[in-house]
């Protein structure tokens, strides 16, 4: 019997390659789509796969909406993957992300709890929850200490999700992804703006790259391996939380040196730091310890940074080289 899954979120980056990976298991998918004036559909398209997800409207704000999005697809797998994700943002619109983050993650538990309690759930937690890091390797185990609203509101979310899992015994995982990276992420996050940028000096359309702290560390991974990590939870006979990660840490400068290398061109010329992208609180380094995941799961990173910064370059000289 084929299985359903509804994915909120389908139209950012992890939504769209999760979609890919279900379709692929033979799933029927369906995605929540909240209306925006523009086009939010071309990472589906990109993968080939628009025509083979089913959208249903609705809103991570608007319970109701979630609840006939959930009866409608009869899912057997949930995967709540929509938020307002752009760390930067939460400070200046921190009531938004508190609402569409945190409090629609409620909603989507709800609509579980109420509708079908036997559908499994996942949660997407994110490693901007351990912000001031009380461990040198952030486990299952490590203290939260988020430094940004964005953190604050995933932490609520997640510790809501561990609390309807105690509850109501509803099979309610969290992965609590480190950073993970493609061609498709979105343009103001720093890999893919400094990607972009890249092929723009490349190609003789952008002069410099703007940066803020430059010496941050952070665990890169690629989005379409994280996503097979996200479907092997809900497989599990008893849902629990995994740390999803590379367990390897290196600065946004050795970030940009990969990228800058890759085209023949020496960092020092291009690159300038503005403190107008410098954050309010600064999570100074993230470095997870993907081990239970490595071992309960049976999964493991197979992308290396080398090769995930190579694919987003080349994806976006031949974008730019387009427009």
């Amino acid at each position: 019997m084929t299985k359903s899954a509804l994915i909120t979120g389908i139209t950012g980056q992890d939504g769209a390659y999760l979609a890919k990976l279900l379709l692929g298991k033979g799933y029927a998918v369906f995605g929540l789509n909240a209306r925006r004036s523009s086009d939010n559909l071309w990472r589906l398209r990109e993968l080939g796969i628009d025509n083979d997800v089913q959208m249903i409207d609705g809103d991570l704000a608007d319970l109701s909406s979630i609840i006939r999005a959930f009866q409608a697809s009869k899912a057997d797998e949930v995967y709540n993957l929509g938020a307002q994700s752009f760390v930067g943002t939460s400070w200046t619109q921190p009531l938004l992300t508190a609402n569409v983050t945190g409090v629609g993650a409620a909603n989507v538990l709800e609509a579980v709890r109420l509708v079908n309690p036997d559908a499994r759930f996942y949660q997407a937690s994110t490693s901007e929850m351990f912000g001031l890091i009380q461990a040198e390797r952030q486990n299952e185990n490590t203290p939260f200490y988020p430094r940004s609203p964005y953190g604050v509101a995933k932490l609520y979310a997640h510790w809501l999700t561990v609390n309807y899992r105690e509850s109501f015994k509803l099979h309610a995982s969290s992965g609590i992804l480190f950073n993970h990276e493609s061609p498709l992420r979105g343009i103001e996050f720093v890999t893919r703006k400094v990607t972009d940028a890249v092929a723009r000096i490349k190609l003789g359309k952008q002069k410099e790259l703007r940066l803020g702290n430059i010496d941050a560390k952070r665990d890169w991974g690629f989005a379409g391996d994280y996503v097979e990590a996200m479907w092997l939870m809900l497989q599990q006979d008893k849902p629990d939380d995994y740390v999803i990660a590379t367990g390897k840490t290196t600065t946004v400068r050795e970030m940009c040196e990969i990228a800058f290398n890759h085209v023949g061109l020496n960092i020092n010329d291009h690159l300038v730091i503005d403190p107008a992208f410098f954050r309010p609180a600064e999570v100074d380094i993230l470095l997870g310890d993907p081990a239970k995941a490595n071992a309960k799961l049976g999964w493991t990173a197979k992308t290396q940074l080398e090769q995930l910064i190579v694919m987003m370059v080349e994806a976006d000289i031949t974008r730019v080289s387009k427009a």
